[in-house]
This record gives C-alpha cells, structure tokens and sequence, in this order.
C-alpha cells in the first residue's frame, strides 16, 4: 500500500500481486474527508485495507473535502474523471447543502449531474445517503432523505440510505460537534457502504 497527495487529493493505492484491477474514485465532504482525525483513520482509508484483506486490488482516490456542496463537487468532478478514470464514483455529498438550507431540488439536480457524468464515463455509482436532524422541520428533511431515494430509482444506480446509520446520535460515535464521526466510527461507517459497493466491483481478470 503506498499514500500520497497529488493536487490536493489523497490517493490511496493497495498493490497485489503486481497489479490493479481498477479505480474507487470517493468525492465527498467531511465525512469522507476524516475530519478531526488522522487520515488513516478514516472509512475511506479502511475501505482500502478491506480490498487489499479480500484480494480485490483497486486504486482508492479520496477526492473528499470538508466543507464540500454538492456545487463543489459538481464543479470538480469532470477533472477528477478524466484523471482517474474510475471504475466505480461513490458520492457522498449533499450534508452541507442541508445543513445551509439549500433547496433539495438544486441538490437532486447536482447529484443527477454528477450520475450522469460518472455514467458516461462508464463507471458504476454509489450513492452515499444522508438526512438532517429533526430540528430542520419535518417537510423540509423529509423533502432531502427523499432525493437520494428518487435519484436511486431514477438513474438506477446503488444507495445506501443513510450512511451514518448506526453511527449518528449513538454514544462515542459522534465528535463534540455533534457532526462528525469519531474515529471509533468508522468501521461502522465502511460495514454501512460495503454491502452496497461490493457488488459494483468487476472480479479481476
């Protein structure tokens, strides 16, 4: 396994036998990003250490940063794709927009976007859920969980509803912001994405 940075983006690269099979390009916000711990210690980072355990070697492009719309990665996405030519874009986006009030609708039109780029150039996608606390009223969290499920359905592409299930609101899970995932979540985070993304990988030739 080797790290490095490379404008920016971490690159994560697990070698076995010699060889790569393909490209888990991550775009996504601070929940991806580790923020407030070590890079290493981040479910992205244990994403690749699953993949090398299981012998399905892949390059893994974190390309998460904190703070991060569904704008911003809309805005980035066409470079990282051309670059990294990934054989599976999992989005993990949309927690900021909610967070700030923004509208679902801009947030469904973004994510189909990003789909639909990632899809054109052949990569398979996975589609990373989130939901807002209760005290954004209920029409207006309801309306956001409601776009990663149509998006889901109508572009055909993995979800997994929630990827903080397990994780949020659960003692020594969350950080004192009450936003962010403490190290001692991770795991969680990566047995919530697996079932989904497993699937989407092509076996090695």
């Amino acid at each position: 396994m080797r790290s490095w940075l490379k404008g920016g983006v971490l690159l994560l690269v697990m070698w076995a036998q010699g060889a790569l099979a393909g490209t888990v390009l991550v775009v996504g916000d601070s929940i991806s990003a580790a923020f407030g711990l070590e890079t290493s210690q981040g479910w992205v980072h244990l994403l690749q250490q699953r993949l090398a355990e299981q012998a399905r070697p892949r390059s893994v492009v974190n390309a998460s940063i904190s703070g991060n719309t569904s704008a911003g990665g809309l805005a980035r996405l066409p470079t990282l794709l051309a670059e990294h030519r990934p054989e599976v874009v999992i989005l993990e986006l949309g927690g900021n927009d909610g967070l700030r009030g923004q509208s679902p609708a801009q947030l469904k039109q973004n994510l189909a976007a990003m789909i639909e780029q990632s899809q054109q150039a052949d990569a398979q996608v996975l589609l990373l859920g989130m939901r807002l606390p209760p005290n954004y009223g209920r029409r207006y969290t309801e309306a956001f969980a409601r776009v990663y499920h149509e998006l889901a359905d109508e572009r055909d592409v993995a979800l997994v509803p929630f990827v903080l299930e397990g994780v949020a609101g659960e003692p020594g899970m969350m950080q004192g912001d009450g936003v962010h995932p403490t190290a001692s979540a991770q795991a969680q985070l990566l047995d919530n994405v697996w079932p989904a993304l497993a699937p989407l990988l092509a076996p090695q030739r």
